[in-house]
């Protein structure tokens, strides 16, 4: 785009998901019951954590941790983008826009970090058990979420504040919600510096919990294959399973939305795959740790049964 045919953005129009209208019933009922399960879900493993003194450990206080972030994640975005389908007003004022641009990315990084310090809590759990309780405290816990709420504050008030100094040559975003790639591709003239810090300080900020995560179960992986119990071997897979599963989903799709040229940017690919990053996988992590633990399974039904107790 001409740098002469910059003008002054005072709003953008998100054109959301599609812009047929025979699609729009069946996006909104697809986001409606998605954003409900991702609510249900993630509330009911809050109430389980909160609820049975079993689930009172370091291990349990970062799974809902993640269920908080979770449900913040898809609350950012969703209720805007059914709001949008409903009354077919799609305009989002620039303040607003860049506000959630930061809150998204804020709550998108703590979850990979969380995700780190679980896999740190995996890490001790099965190579080093007789010292797990005295490691992995429930104060170290919180240290780790206050640490990684100060490392992704001010990564995310930094790519906001850099996209809200980009001058646009146009203000018609093709996504459902306010995200780097979209508005990058709606820049003037290539966002260079954009592009640099986010290749740099981007990469450092959001992969390093990534790093982290394999270096532990690169170790975990050692630690496994000296294992002559079966019985021993399977216990340390399904401790590590769900978390796994949760880590490829959302690095996955975090890499490939974010670590490529603005240039690259594909909308109608890359507006599916934001749609598996920020509305299905969250609904997903609870159903993936709930129905692989256990724990989590006994300590619904041991809820349940007091609620009936006191309703008799």
């Amino acid at each position: 785009m001409a740098e002469a045919n910059w003008t002054y953005i005072s709003e953008f129009v998100l054109l959301g998901l599609s812009e047929r209208q025979d699609l729009q019933p069946l996006i909104f009922a697809g986001l409606l019951a998605t954003y409900v399960l991702n609510l249900v879900g993630n509330s009911v493993l809050l109430l389980a954590v909160w609820a049975d003194p079993q689930l009172h450990s370091p291990m349990y206080f970062l799974l809902s941790q993640l269920a908080v972030v979770d449900v913040s994640f898809a609350s950012i975005t969703l209720p805007q983008a059914l709001v949008h389908i409903l009354t077919q007003h799609r305009a989002i004022s620039f303040a607003s826009c860049m506000g959630q641009v930061f809150v998204f990315l804020a709550v998108g990084n703590m979850q990979g970090y969380l995700l780190a310090a679980m896999a740190y809590d995996r890490y001790v759990a099965v190579c080093d058990p007789l010292r797990y309780a005295a490691v992995v405290t429930r104060s170290l816990c919180l240290k780790m979420a206050a640490a990684s709420l100060a490392l992704v504050l001010p990564h995310s008030l930094l790519h906001s504040v850099m996209a809200a100094r980009l001058r646009y040559c146009g203000n018609c975003v093709q996504h459902f919600f306010c995200d780097l790639p979209p508005l990058l591709h709606l820049s003037c003239t290539r966002p260079f510096a954009n592009e640099l810090v986010l290749f740099t300080e981007g990469v450092l900020v959001v992969l390093a919990p990534f790093a982290f995560i394999l270096a532990s179960y690169a170790r975990i992986g050692v630690a496994v294959a000296h294992l002559r119990s079966a019985q021993a071997l399977r216990k340390a897979l399904s401790t590590c399973g769900s978390h796994l599963a949760v880590v490829t989903l959302f690095y996955g799709t975090v890499t490939w939305l974010y670590f490529r040229p603005a240039s690259s940017y594909a909308h109608e690919r890359d507006r599916q795959v934001a749609v598996f990053y920020t509305v299905v996988a969250p609904a997903l992590n609870p159903l993936i740790y709930s129905l692989r633990n256990k724990d989590v399974a006994v300590a619904l039904t041991r809820v349940k049964r007091k609620v009936l107790a006191r309703d008799t």
